[in-house]
């Protein structure tokens, strides 16, 4: 058993690697060590328990089949995307029920081609979004002009009440400057396309409504949240874009009201996202948490970054919608 085992890993490593990379194969493997570890661990226990003998190649076997599953389901949620939905409640006078789209991590050309992103942009349309947000990661090191203009186009072909707005993550303005196109054509195709660019800037929305996109944290020169809310009447709702969700107790100082932010990737693989948190390279990882005044959504993305597996969130797209509260 344990011959033919090691006969099968082999030849499925060989399959990914050639179907996938070098990367995703490893992945794979690292995730069937552990397995295997916790799948010995549990037939160890079990042997002391009953006092039995328990075959380690059967064991080999479950945990192989378990695996094998386990990253196919990975792969189903990396390429499948949902739309989530939240309801945040305000007791500000917005005016009207505000509906806002996020779309964040794209890293097209990893899990989708700019087509395809395209086509997901018109299922966005169907649910009739006042505003959409792109926060970070629209595009990679990677990504290809072509998919490059074709995602750009996609985002033209959005049909809003007041607009698209764009917010860099640390992936859009590459880390290798291998890609045929420059970051000034980059940001040309989204302004052609419509798409209101926001670096540390902010933008009147409608009357009671402010959105502030701020650059990625990774930047050295970023601007302080408080500078940025300084001069903006506390009476308003005020939406911040923010790539990476890090800065949760400057936010909830400033007493912004909702912040929409990406970068995690809902955790990608478990149990990252908790060691993030454990670490404190994040203050969350996926979903809505209200810090006092100010609500927190943090969406897993509608693609990846090189892995192809997500065993730790969805893909998605989100829909917020921002409503009066009656007193």
């Amino acid at each position: 058993y344990l011959k033919l085992g090691v006969v099968i890993i082999f030849i499925i490593l060989l399959l990914l690697f050639s179907y996938f990379d070098l990367i995703n194969t490893v992945v794979v493997l690292l995730e069937f060590t552990l397995i295997l570890l916790i799948f010995n661990l549990i037939t160890l226990i079990l042997k002391k328990i009953f006092k039995k003998d328990f075959d380690y190649n059967i064991t080999f076997i479950i945990a192989l089949i378990f695996t094998i599953c386990y990253m196919g389901y990975g792969y189903y949620l990396a390429h499948h995307i949902y739309e989530t939905k939240y309801e945040i409640e305000t007791k500000k006078d917005i005016g009207i029920d505000f509906r806002i789209a996020q779309v964040t991590d794209s890293h097209i050309g990893s899990t989708m081609t700019g087509l395809q992103f395209a086509h997901y942009m018109e299922k966005i349309n169907k649910v009739k979004p006042d505003i959409v947000v792109i926060t970070g990661d629209f595009i990679d090191d990677n990504t290809s002009k072509d998919d490059m203009l074709e995602a750009c186009k996609g985002l033209g072909n959005l049909k809003t009440k007041y607009g698209v707005y764009f917010v860099y993550g640390n992936h859009d303005k590459g880390y290798y400057n291998n890609r045929d196109y420059s970051v000034i054509e980059f940001e040309n195709e989204l302004r052609k396309n419509n798409v209101i660019i926001l670096e540390d800037s902010s933008v009147e929305v409608l009357e009671n409504i402010v959105l502030i996109g701020r650059k990625d944290a990774q930047v050295k020169t970023r601007e302080n949240i408080n500078n940025l809310v300084q001069n903006i009447d506390e009476t308003k709702y005020t939406i911040v874009l923010d790539h990476e969700p890090n800065d949760y107790k400057a936010l909830k100082e400033a007493n912004v009201d909702l912040v929409l932010s990406g970068h995690t990737h809902g955790g990608q693989l478990f149990p990252l996202g908790y060691v993030g948190l454990i670490i404190g390279s994040n203050d969350a990882f996926y979903g809505l948490e209200r810090h006092e005044n100010t609500n927190f959504i943090v969406s897993s993305g509608i693609s990846d970054w090189e892995i192809k597996f997500k065993t730790g969130a969805i893909s998605e797209y989100v829909i917020i919608d921002v409503i009066k509260k009656n007193d």
